[in-house]
């Protein structure tokens, strides 16, 4: 899964360009598109996704994924219109020895089944690795088991499984179990 390091042109909004999609960092000005198509999705989202769906609570989402620095949220937008097509966010970002950070995604209903957030994905992994992007070493996806489509998109990125973590969160009114899935630096540039 090798790949060149993502370099934006200057001018240019996306942080990485693909085939297919773009990524690029979420703004406070993606509030209404945003929102619109997490409304749209929230029957593909249930019950493992609940991204904000109002402008009030996309605002704080925002905030959090802009202000904080151990945090950093991504847009997947096709190309060539720029429609969003999904997000993903890297959170619990730990720079020095550990240079790793966790990855949570979700793609909107019309943008299901069209293989974008696979590309997505894969230039998340590269930007996020890249010395010129984020320079991390570690992404973590930790994916409730019954997931099946969340698995399958992490795998054919060439996450591993490492593991499974009982009660590991809080998500819709419970404690929901985890299967933990990685990549590393090392394992996208073996031939």
């Amino acid at each position: 899964m090798s790949a060149p390091e993502p370099r934006p042109s200057a001018g240019d909004p996306y942080v990485a360009t693909g085939t297919r999609v773009a990524l690029r960092h979420l703004t406070y000005e993606d509030a209404a598109e945003f929102t619109a198509a997490a409304r749209r999705s929230k029957d593909h989202h249930r019950p493992w996704l609940f991204p904000p769906l109002t402008p009030d609570d996309y605002a704080g989402y925002a905030r959090r994924l802009i202000e904080d620095p151990a945090r950093a949220g991504f847009l997947v937008c096709e190309r060539p219109a720029g429609r969003i097509a999904g997000y993903i966010n890297i959170n619990n970002i730990v720079h020095g020895a550990f240079l790793s950070g966790a990855v949570g995604y979700g793609a909107f209903a019309h943008a299901v089944g069209r293989g974008l957030m696979g590309e997505g994905l894969r230039l998340l992994v590269a930007y996020a690795f890249a010395r010129s992007g984020l320079g991390l070493h570690r992404l973590e996806a930790n994916i409730q088991p019954g997931n099946t489509a969340s698995l399958g998109l992490v795998r054919s990125v060439g996450f591993r499984l490492e593991g499974y973590s009982p009660d590991f969160l809080h998500i819709d009114g419970a404690w929901r179990d985890h299967e933990r899935w990685a990549i590393t630096q090392e394992m996208t540039t073996r031939g």
